[in-house]
């Protein structure tokens, strides 16, 4: 930890008003290494200097306590999880979260495991497989109190991926950038299709950046129909409209 310069992860930590004891700290430092590590040779993240990846990664995948409160959360699920944002930064910070990480890149899932292995993580898996097949599952279908994603789509899709492992009273809130009133004004019927309601649009800065961040928070209001999510692709290509 030594080795660190720890002034943009305390910052940080300070305006979303969250304390992490010393062992959680060395969590996030190794969690750093193995990224570091396994980035050089597969691809999995254009961000390895060390301030970026504590306030682009981390940090900004701590964010959403600004939009709910995870001490009352105990289920979450990512969707396209990646290089395991914002899980397992979310997983160190509450260790009390049962957590679902889902990414359809095998290889990304093998570092996912390697991470959760090392840092000694329990109560968090790993699976591999794309979102509107795990959707379809008796065991995932409508369990989760809460689903993550900071994927890159166009929330008319993330909705149709996303609103189908939530529960009834939980809810879905994807990480987006800026602002997106005429994407949230498109994926109006999507939303209202899979069962979700929009409650709030809440917008950031991420410390230490000029970035801006947004949260959009979509309560799950009624059962997801079954039908849903359409077949591999479709949610991508013909979004509802």
């Amino acid at each position: 930890m030594d080795k660190y310069d720890l002034g943009a992860l305390k910052r940080g930590l300070d305006q979303l008003n969250l304390t992490l004891d010393d062992s959680q700290i060395n969590q996030f430092m190794e969690y750093y290494e193995i990224l570091v590590e396994w980035n050089s040779f597969m691809n999995l993240t254009a961000i390895t200097e060390f301030d970026e990846v504590i306030t682009k990664h981390f940090l900004d995948s701590l964010a959403i306590v600004k939009a709910v409160d995870i001490q009352k959360v105990d289920s979450i699920i990512d969707i396209g999880t990646g290089a395991g944002f914002p899980g397992i930064p979310l997983k160190i910070a509450f260790p009390h979260l049962e957590v679902t990480l889902l990414d359809s890149l095998n290889k990304r899932i093998k570092f996912l495991n390697e991470v959760i292995n090392r840092l000694n993580l329990e109560g968090i898996k790993a699976i591999h497989g794309r979102a509107e097949d795990y959707a379809k599952q008796p065991q995932y279908r409508e369990k989760f109190d809460l689903c993550v994603s900071r994927a890159v789509a166009n929330l008319s899709s993330l909705s149709e991926y996303c609103l189908s492992y939530v529960k009834v009273g939980g809810c879905f809130i994807p990480y987006k950038s800026g602002k997106i009133e005429e994407e949230v004004k498109e994926a109006e019927k999507a939303v209202h299709v899979m069962g979700g309601k929009l409650k709030e649009i809440l917008y950031f800065q991420l410390s230490d950046t000029e970035m801006e961040r947004s949260f959009v928070i979509i309560d799950k209001k009624k059962n997801t129909p079954k039908q849903y999510p359409r077949k591999a692709g479709l949610p991508t290509k013909e979004p509802i409209k």
